[in-house]
């Protein structure tokens, strides 16, 4: 397929502009959806496959790791290889990945399958973007695609709750996986229809793909959250712990000296001295650790302890996606009001409040009385954080690292919520296994997702002192600070995705 000879329509195709919109938003629809998707039905995962409470993790981790370590080779792909060849290649993969996903009969092969599906994602989120910036012009029909673009990216974790919950209790949970992988494979064919192919672009020499930082930056998180993830079961001084925590720190000092000597580094390490990169990214890893551990441990506490069905804890996250949409609409008004930097205070004081109070989650409780208010509190101050420390992530930094930028914090967002998971679930596991003989087990569970909850409010509590750091990186910014590359808030996937390149 050849160029469009405009960016208004595609070639060969009886597709339009809002048909192309249509099919790019939809690729992020699939991607948001099979985050959150999984969130209801990992109880029944564990149940139906045989994984360990601590193995549980990975059925989340090894996804957001793949996505997160692969998301900046995913952009600098698109814009070396093509778009749309990158974006139907990510949504191949994804799909195939997540049917092997749904028929998975062992740990090893879910967990497998969830990578490969983690990498599919990391091709589709910024190739699709970079798509629909190119397609539509700066200007009121970008502003209006942008706004299907994070309409549809709240909705797709939203959707994702409400449909696990449905799939899990009716025909099984592997119908979570199988529905991912039909609904990407229609948005597969959709774009090889609809979608046009990149204009031809002038020669001359292109910086290669850093493979290298890639492969060594992938390895290293890896063995860092599986051994941070064995020691909740085997003890910090087991081979199996420092072992990899060992090769995680020696494969991401080799990442460090590859991204110095590669000529197109995926990181360059300028940027991280630039405005209030470094900082805000500092943050936002924090909060990215909170934020996944509250939508693994919620759902885990509901089903396992109070008794809910799926169905049943899917609905019961909706007012949490409802409060994260108010408070993303919230933070510019404060922000004018307040300032940014106060807002972001607001925002990180707020979800440690939400915290502490589920800290204090009974094992009989229920949730109108116990979890309804703290977790309205945590939506509201996730939204608000989230816009500030996105748009604190790019203040300072030139135009044409903008992108690049976004896709940073994007990135370091899924890096830490993995690495927190796995903190926060070696707590849990620790606390659980520790609770003294006769308490009964749902009592003992408890008291592992208190402790997971009251260090998360400490992690909030750290991001708060580091905010002084923000607002000394925006002063030194020049005056012409860009336009944030745009997001949407996050939703109960905990997950919302953004290319490293606009152009």
């Amino acid at each position: 397929m050849h160029a469009p000879p405009s960016d208004q329509k595609t070639t060969g195709t009886t597709g339009t502009t809002g048909t192309t919109l249509a099919t790019l938003a939809a690729a992020q629809f699939a991607v948001t959806l099979s985050t959150s998707i999984v969130n209801v039905a990992l109880p029944a995962v564990r149940d139906g496959i045989g994984l360990s409470d601590t193995g549980l993790s990975w059925v989340v981790n090894a996804y957001g790791l793949a996505f997160g370590a692969l998301l900046l080779l995913g952009g600098r792909a698109a814009d070396l290889l093509g778009r749309r060849r990158v974006l139907a290649a990510g949504l191949a993969l994804f799909s195939a990945a997540a049917v092997a996903a749904g028929l998975a009969s062992t740990p090893w092969m879910l967990i497998a399958a969830r990578t490969a599906q983690g990498a599919g994602a990391a091709a589709i989120a910024p190739a699709a973007l970079s798509l629909t910036m190119r397609l539509h012009p700066p200007g009121p029909a970008r502003a209006k695609a942008l706004g299907v673009w994070g309409a549809v990216s709240g909705a797709g974790g939203a959707a994702g709750v409400l449909l696990g919950g449905v799939l899990t209790q009716g025909p099984g949970w592997p119908w979570v996986f199988h529905a991912s992988g039909i609904g990407a494979g229609a948005v597969l064919a959709a774009t090889l229809r609809l979608v046009p192919a990149d204009p031809k672009e002038a020669g001359g020499p292109r910086p290669r793909l850093d493979l290298a930082g890639s492969l060594t930056a992938t390895a290293g998180l890896v063995s860092l959250v599986y051994g941070l993830t064995a020691a909740g079961r085997a003890g910090w001084t087991d081979p199996l712990v420092f072992g990899p925590l060992g090769a995680a720190a020696a494969l991401l000092a080799l990442f460090a000296l590859v991204e110095r000597r590669h000529p197109a580094p995926l990181l360059p390490p300028g940027l991280l001295t630039r405005g209030a990169v470094a900082p805000a990214n500092l943050v936002m890893a924090l909060l990215g650790a909170v934020w996944v551990g509250l939508f693994f441990f919620l759902p885990l506490y509901q089903q396992q302890v109070l008794g809910a069905g799926p169905l049943e804890a899917g609905l019961s996250q909706l007012p949490l996606a409802a409060a994260n949409m108010l408070g993303s609409g919230l933070a510019p008004v404060l922000a004018r009001r307040i300032g940014p930097h106060r807002t972001l205070l607001a925002g990180l004081a707020t979800q440690a409040a939400g915290f502490l109070w589920l800290a204090r989650i009974p094992a009989d409780g229920t949730f109108l009385i116990h979890l309804l208010g703290p977790v309205l509190l945590i939506g509201v101050g996730l939204g608000v954080a989230f816009v500030q420390l996105t748009g604190s992530a790019v203040s300072g930094v030139e135009p044409s690292d903008a992108g690049l930028a976004g896709g940073l914090v994007n990135t370091t967002r899924q890096i830490g919520g993995a690495v927190g998971l796995a903190v926060l679930g070696t707590l849990a596991a620790a606390r659980t296994a520790s609770a003294p003989p006769g308490l009964p087990h749902a009592a003992a569970l408890t008291e592992g997702y208190r402790a997971a909850f009251l260090l998360s409010a400490a992690v909030l509590a750290l991001g708060a002192t580091l905010t002084p750091l923000l607002a000394r990186g925006t002063r030194r910014a020049p005056e012409s600070v860009p336009t944030p590359p745009p997001f949407a808030a996050p939703c109960p996937s905990h997950r919302t995705h953004r290319t490293h390149r606009t152009r």
